[in-house]
């Protein structure tokens, strides 16, 4: 198998492959996220949050370096979502310190770090613990601006589809003459991964695995696309044994049939279309559906079997995403972005719907 099977940029757009280009993350600042917690930490316990703005540094490595300050084995720390690298980002770690003294914080020597805040709290920080992300982003060197406000108001009325952002894939900062960033970063390392080679380093195995899984979910996402183009039938529309999501929760439940009370709560956002995270055990959906995401995972079987393998358990993701209190706002030839997103969403995947990054 080579790279070259395992592509991205072939996924479908919902809103019509954009013509108009500009520039993504010229600068950290161009791309602002922040963090906002499910809950407020109660100031005692022996978990210390801390609220930090990182400008050019991964989430692992940020990790890695409150681990070595504090002198405790990684895993003590913790953190809710990984964040952009090339970006300022605002977000939660999680350090773990029963019995010990609280060390002075403005003493880490990190260049790109500031540490806003920190509290303690009783329970630790895992994954997921998000009420949202706030984005800024400041897209520049539009071409044709006026073209993109009826595109603007089309995304928030009806959404984009929920892909799994370039960063799980391990974006590419030169840009190469295939525009694919494919061939380089963590979906490479899956590729190593499909080929028989073992990824010894802890924390790149987690993150080949997770592009892996990603970039399946987003074939299921595109196929879906595809199917609903192909058969003329919207794609917001639930079939027959489609798994519907409550929204903000993780619980879902099996479409039995698609009426007109399903299609209201559909158009309410009160629950969501799915696609399949991969892993062991069965297809939750049925009918229609299931056969629908079975033939797409017959087509890539030795990714299905390594997630299989490697010991994951099938679960499901929202289909569609739809940016929250969306706005925007023209600065001659800049276009700025203001909305929130779910825990685990990608604001890459609204501003693909909008412009070709050049």
């Amino acid at each position: 198998m080579t790279t070259a099977t395992m592509q991205t940029i072939h996924w479908h757009y919902y809103h019509g492959e954009p013509t108009v280009t500009g520039l993504l993350k010229q600068r950290p600042g161009d791309f602002q996220v922040k963090e906002i917690l499910a809950f407020e930490p109660l100031g005692e316990g022996e978990h210390i949050y801390l609220y930090v703005r990182k400008v050019l540094l991964n989430t692992a490595y940020v990790a890695e370096q409150l681990a070595k300050f504090v002198g405790i084995p990684l895993r003590n720390v913790s953190y809710a979502g990984r964040k952009d690298k090339y970006a300022q980002a605002e977000q939660w770690f999680c350090v773990h310190l029963p019995g010990k003294a609280e060390p002075d914080w403005q003493t880490l020597n990190l260049e790109g770090l500031t540490i806003l805040r920190n509290e303690r709290h009783h329970k630790k920080l895992r994954i997921g613990n998000l009420d949202a992300n706030h984005f800024q982003i400041t897209l520049r060197n539009i071409t044709h601006p006026e073209q993109l406000a009826s595109r603007l108001q089309a995304i928030k009325t009806a959404g984009v589809p929920n892909y799994f952002g370039t960063q799980r894939f391990g974006e590419m900062r030169i840009k190469e003459t295939t525009q694919d960033n494919s061939s380089g970063g963590n979906l490479a390392l899956a590729e190593l991964m499909l080929q028989g080679e073992t990824i010894r380093n802890r924390n790149k195995r987690s993150m080949a695995i997770s592009a892996l899984r990603s970039w399946l979910f987003n074939q299921f996402v595109h196929e879906r696309l595809v199917d609903s183009k192909k058969n003329q039938r919207p794609v917001s529309e639930a079939l027959y044994g489609d798994v519907l999501i409550l929204s903000g929760s993780n619980s879902f439940f099996n479409c039995e049939a698609p009426d007109a009370m399903i299609q209201t709560r559909l158009r309410d956002q009160d629950v969501s279309l799915s696609a399949p995270l991969w892993g062991i055990g069965e297809l939750a959906s049925s009918d229609a559906t299931r056969a629908l995401e079975q033939s797409i995972a017959e087509r890539w079987p030795e990714q299905c079997k390594l997630l299989e393998t490697l010991g994951l358990k099938q679960e499901r993701r929202a289909l569609w995403l739809y940016p929250a209190k969306l706005q925007w706002q023209f600065q001659e030839n800049a276009l700025v972005l203001d909305f929130f997103l779910p825990s685990g969403s990608y604001a890459t995947s609204v501003v693909r719907e909008l412009i070709k990054p050049i």
